[in-house]
């Protein structure tokens, strides 16, 4: 016997299946997802499948109104009776996901099929639920084609001769083909047909999909709504809508991601035109839902012996109308640090987007900072102006140019630092999730040639860093993460550098387990002995095992490395620290709730057991 399937496709992605049953619905496909785990209260509820496959056994009581209702003690006969008859179609539609025609179905309440019970006849209780699948067997594909594709159109590997017939691929395999004629700039492309071909003595089904790419289009103009506070003209020049271009989608989601990036609204929508205007070009409507461009914020750490660091902002995201963002940050650290003084810090930075192009924001930055460090106190204000320049989404740019004014107090009295610096960076971010990553990368770079001035030397900093995760097990519950960063500067002498161009390690942010900045160089002679300093070149690793033990608790063992050494180039004399210890995680909407504890493992900079409290995972 073989049954002519005819499917519609309900907005070019919907394939539709009829199969056998014991049961009717107008919707085989609907409620294809949904339910919860199994329910415990007054009515039993038992699924059983022919064959006993557990996995689908699992996914079918998973889909199941029943499980829902039952979880969430809707458990009246009439709660029980609605849910039952809506279950059919929900069962036979995850069947046909997965290839199963033959398959038939019955759901009983207390021994009365739940299909033959008129919805005003419903029970006063129902004690037992029984649903019966007998899935038949699975069918295969005796022909999967879809015509004509796209050039580089990329279908699942499983719409093809001899695989698993599901309605899912089927769905799936049509997206791809109509994205695929999108892409390449036919922004009307749809299914045109649909043949299914089910032979049910031979449990294979033919699989015709034909599609229609339409005309070549090309961007219309865009029209604007909902803007208020930012004007037209500068909410164009952010957007770069790109008017008489050949037309991809993937413009349109980075016009998206550029109206985000201000922060000044809270919804943007893009809606294609319904029709072509002359000339084959595709109008588009934007509207966007400004949200209040005032925000504050705060954040807090603490270490045993580094004290404890708090910060807070102030940021108006549209200052001038034309996206303009201002932000004022304020940062004090080493509160009742056993190493240093506190240390004050504000910075006010305005950034003006789309400057030179749609993916290039102007800033203007100053700064300000007091510096109390173990053996000398330093003066800092920072006064520059930068480009930052967005190549996608994982890869961004900065350069700027800035002039610093520093003025130290130690044993040998006042030294005054004065640079004219060009700093520029580059970054590399693959993370899958920037603030809790289990998989991916991250490279940054930075170089920063300075001219000094007076009695500062002249030369050029450099810091490299890499970070590099891995997840493994069920729900990628254990993660291997790893971060390794190199610095040095090159061409300047130590004792005339500026202090902030050094480095140091210790602390939270390089090695646990060591007080913050405790390992420097003693280069710098004083009246009183060596004035402890950063040094012109450093190199730190860390190593981390993070295991996801509940839903939102975590634990974490670490160990960390560091190294300071006295000359450019990993030159000159150098010592070295390690630190280890173990953390708790607990996830937040914003990120991981960090508490780690870590001990000395070498190194003469240990002063013992130091904890550290933070939001976000150390790297």
């Amino acid at each position: 016997m073989r049954a002519y399937l005819r499917a519609i496709l309900v907005a070019g992605t919907a394939l539709g299946v009829a199969g056998a049953a014991m049961a009717q619905s107008s919707s085989p496909f609907s409620g294809l997802f949904g339910g919860s785990s199994e329910s415990e209260g007054p009515v039993a509820l038992d699924v059983q499948v022919a064959g006993g496959d557990e996995g689908l056994t699992r996914q079918i009581r998973q889909s199941l109104l029943l499980t829902g209702a039952l979880n969430e003690d809707r458990t009246t006969g009439q709660d029980v009776l609605a849910a039952a008859r809506g279950d059919y179609a929900r069962i036979l539609g995850l069947l046909y996901d997965q290839g199963f025609y033959d398959g038939a179905v019955t759901i009983t309440l207390d021994g009365v099929e739940a299909a033959e019970v008129a919805p005003l006849d419903a029970p006063a209780q129902v004690s037992r639920v029984v649903v019966t699948v007998d899935p038949g067997p699975v069918f295969r594909f005796s022909r999967a084609q879809m015509a004509p594709m796209a050039p580089g159109t990329e279908i699942p590997d499983e719409y093809a001769t001899g695989e698993i017939a599901g309605t899912g691929v089927m769905r799936s395999t049509a997206l791809a083909g109509v994205d695929g004629w999108r892409a390449y700039g036919h922004a009307k492309a749809d299914v045109a047909d649909q043949q299914i071909v089910a032979d049910h003595d031979a449990d294979q089904v033919d699989s015709r999909i034909a599609l229609s790419p339409g005309p070549a289009v090309t961007f219309g103009r865009m029209s604007i709504s909902g803007n208020q506070r930012l004007n037209e003209r500068r909410l164009r020049k952010i957007a770069g809508f790109p008017e008489g271009e050949r037309f991809d989608p993937q413009e349109l989601d980075t016009v998206r991601q550029r109206l985000r990036r201000t922060g000044v609204f809270s919804a943007i929508t893009l809606q294609e035109a319904e029709t072509l205007s002359p000339g084959n070009t595709l109008d588009v409507d934007l509207a966007v839902v400004e949200q209040p461009p005032r925000r504050i914020g705060a954040g807090a750490e603490i270490s045993t012996t580094d004290g404890a660091l708090v910060s807070a902002y102030w940021m108006h995201r549209n200052l001038l109308g034309g996206g303009e963002r201002l932000r004022i940050d304020g940062r004090i650290k080493d509160i009742g640090s056993e190493t240093s003084d506190r240390d004050d810090e504000l910075t006010i930075r305005l950034e003006r987007p789309a400057t030179i192009t749609p993916d290039t924001t102007a800033y203007v930055e100053a700064e300000v900072a007091q510096m109390r460090e173990e053996d000398y106190d330093e003066d800092l204000a920072t006064l520059g102006f930068g480009l930052n320049h967005i190549f996608s989404d994982r890869l961004t740019a900065d350069a700027a140019l800035e002039y610093q004014y520093s003025r130290v107090f130690d044993a040998n009295g006042r030294t005054d630092f004065k640079v004219l610096a060009l700093p520029m960076d580059v970054i590399w971010d693959r993370r899958e999730d920037q603030n809790n990553a289990k998989r991916g990368f991250y490279l940054s770079a930075e170089v920063t040639p300075f001219a000094g001035f007076e009695d500062t030397s002249s030369g050029m900093r450099a810091l490299a860093e890499g970070r590099a995760f891995r997840s493994f097990g069920a729900d990628d519950r254990f993660t291997l993460a790893g971060r390794a960063r190199a610095g040095s500067v090159f061409g300047s002498e130590l004792a005339t550098t500026p202090r902030n161009y050094l480095f140091f390690s210790g602390g939270g942010g390089t090695v646990r387990g060591h007080p913050y900045q405790s390992l420097g160089v003693e280069e710098i002679a004083g009246p009183d002995g060596p004035i402890k300093t950063g040094g012109l070149s450093v190199a730190s690793a860390t190593a981390e095992f993070r295991v996801q033990v509940r839903e939102k608790i975590g634990v974490v063992a670490f160990a960390d490395y560091g190294q300071v050494w006295t000359g450019d180039a990993f030159g000159g004399e150098g010592d070295d620290h390690a630190g280890a210890g173990l953390g708790v995680r607990y996830d937040t909407p914003i990120g991981p709730l960090r508490f780690d504890v870590a001990g000395p493992v070498s190194g003469d900079t240990g002063n013992g057991v130091q904890l550290y409290l933070g939001l976000g995972q150390a790297f």
